[in-house]
């Protein structure tokens, strides 16, 4: 068992909203910025867990796309919160599952002893990379910040009781961002090439391979923890989360579902609705919860949690 306890948690979102069709979505505007929300969230998350950012051993970045390609994340927003210190800092990515990447390899960390207070930030703003001419993921979007300090339980009451993650590469293509790395250099934009340095995403073809894919994940992971999930907190993919919800076998009572609500925050998503079902009382101290989520690559990712 990893033991850690989640300790602080904070999060930003926008000040703009937008409807479509009834569904509000969150987009940055003025002065806003992927890495001003993630100071926010991430001051949020210090004081909720009555923490200084001196007592925080390692920051982690957990977002799908960072303000620039080099340097890394984490060390921008090391630079906005933890300038002039030597605390070491990393990304890790999945995309839309960034977060539950980074809490399953911290724990490990942690429970090694390696580091007492670990910081996550997933912080996202994806509506800058939308095509508007793709409708249905123009509309589905939403830009959030959010933070997690992370500590060590000694006294073994919260831990990891599970994790697995699996990536199926014949979806590798079917939500993507082409442009801005080596294949497509970004001196290689011409202005009539825009779609190539926006998100594209092939709806069905990755709504039925998650299909196909995730029903078995999640009966090996029940299995492995004896059917012991008193809540679940899914990524927040596309409009399909219900009905996907009941394909797997949860009932709208057992998990969350924000998408109308709030969108798909893509890494942000999943600690998001964690906490936002925290703050309504869906999820108490001593449940066992499954944060699990699909991304694009094709990953599938579950950790179930003992909060």
């Amino acid at each position: 068992m990893n033991y850690i306890k989640i300790v602080g948690m904070g999060e930003k979102l926008p000040v703009r909203t937008t409807e479509f069709n009834g569904m509000t979505r969150y987009r940055i505007s003025n002065n806003e910025t992927q890495i001003s929300m993630a100071v926010d969230a991430v001051q949020e998350a210090l004081e909720d867990a009555s923490l200084t950012i001196n007592q925080i051993d390692v920051i982690v970045s957990a977002c799908s796309f960072g303000s620039q390609p080099i340097p890394n994340m984490s060390a921008l927003i090391h630079e906005q919160i933890a300038k002039g210190s030597s605390v070491p800092c990393l990304d890790i990515n999945t995309t839309c599952t960034s977060f539950i990447s980074a809490l399953d390899t911290l724990s490990y960390m942690i429970q090694a002893g390696r580091y007492k207070n670990v910081l996550i930030v997933s912080s996202e703003v994806p509506s800058l990379a939308l095509n508007p001419e793709q409708r249905k993921s123009f509309e589905l979007f939403s830009d959030c910040a959010v933070a997690m300090v992370i500590s060590k339980d000694n006294h073994k009451e919260s831990y990891v009781k599970f994790a697995s993650q699996k990536t199926y590469s014949e979806g590798a293509h079917d939500t993507e961002i082409k442009g801005g790395g080596t294949a497509f250099l970004p001196n290689m934009y011409t202005g009539e090439n825009d779609h190539m340095y926006q998100f594209d995403m092939k709806g069905k073809r990755a709504i039925r391979l998650t299909k196909d894919k995730i029903i078995p994940f999640v009966n090996d992971l029940r299995k492995s923890v004896d059917n012991e999930i008193d809540y679940v907190v899914p990524h927040q993919a596309s409009l399909v989360l219900d009905n996907l919800m009941k394909r797997i076998g949860f009932t709208n009572s057992e998990y969350i579902s924000i998408v109308k609500s709030h969108g798909n925050m893509v890494s942000a998503s999943v600690p998001f609705a964690f906490k936002l079902a925290v703050d309504k009382g869906l999820i108490k101290r001593g449940d066992n919860v499954l944060l699990i989520g699909t991304a694009a690559g094709l990953h599938i990712n579950g950790l179930v949690l003992k909060y």
